[in-house]
Order: structure tokens, then C-alpha cells, then sequence
């Protein structure tokens, strides 16, 4: 992940009405960031999906928000975590369509689109974090 964090802001995320609420800040964030309409729509979705696998998949975490820049560009920077049970195949969960639960399997492959950078790091039995950035 490239990019220099000037500030951040750290959220719980343990049900529902907190993947609402994680939406929202993000919301909130991007819109201070002044990105536009398409790009704001584009990390709302990213962070709604994230924050849904982090509760669905990942029994509940946290969100860690961050403005990030790098020379005259200013970003946002997302990055979920988890003590859950990890991932055992990346790729097979990249892939749309493949889903380890009742959702539609888009969350990971769709959030690596919305946004410019993407990384997970992984440990089976102990848990996941996903970083994803987007750029103005």
C-alpha cells in the first residue's frame, strides 16, 4: 500500500447496526476528501461489503479509516480486520460467484474493482485483514 496516513479514525464492527454505521462514516470521510459522486459511491459500497464479510465471515472486528497521501493526491484507505477463521483459498474467494455463505459471492472480488489497491493478509484460525485504498 503506498501512500503517508495523516489521520485516522478506529470502529468496532460487532452487528449490523454497526456495518451501517461503519457505511456511513465512510461516508462521511469521503465526502470531506471531496471525492466525487461515482468515486464516493465506489468506497460506500467497497466498505459496506468489507464490513459485512468482517461481521459475516469474520464473527465481528474493526475498521480502521485513514486519509492517506502521496505527493499532491489524497486518498482513503480502508483496511477491515478480523479474529476470525481466516481464509483458506483467496482466490476461490476472489472468484464472483463463489460464496461460503447465502450471499451472492461478489463482496471480495467486487470490493478489489471498486477501489485501486487491494490487499488481504490472511491466517488460517486467526484471522483476516483486508486494505483497500482509493485515489482522487
Amino acid at each position: 500500500m503506498t501512500g503517508t496516513v495523516s489521520k485516522t479514525e478506529k470502529l468496532p464492527i460487532k452487528n449490523s447496526s454497526d456495518v451501517v454505521f461503519v457505511r456511513q462514516r465512510v461516508r462521511v470521510w469521503a465526502t470531506d476528501l471531496k471525492f466525487s459522486l461515482v468515486d464516493l459511491t465506489k468506497v460506500v459500497t467497497a466498505a459496506s461489503e468489507l464490513g459485512r464479510n468482517t461481521l459475516e465471515h469474520g464473527g465481528g472486528g474493526e475498521l480502521e479509516i485513514a486519509e492517506v497521501v502521496e505527493g499532491a493526491r489524497k486518498g482513503i484507505r480502508l483496511s477491515f480486520s478480523d479474529k476470525g477463521p481466516g481464509i483458506l483459498d483467496i482466490k476461490q474467494a476472489l472468484t464472483d460467484g463463489y460464496t461460503s455463505k447465502h450471499g451472492m459471492g461478489l463482496g471480495l472480488g467486487g470490493s478489489k474493482r471498486l477501489m485501486n489497491e487491494f490487499d488481504i493478509q490472511t491466517v488460517p484460525g486467526e484471522g483476516t485483514t483486508v486494505t483497500v485504498t482509493r485515489w482522487k
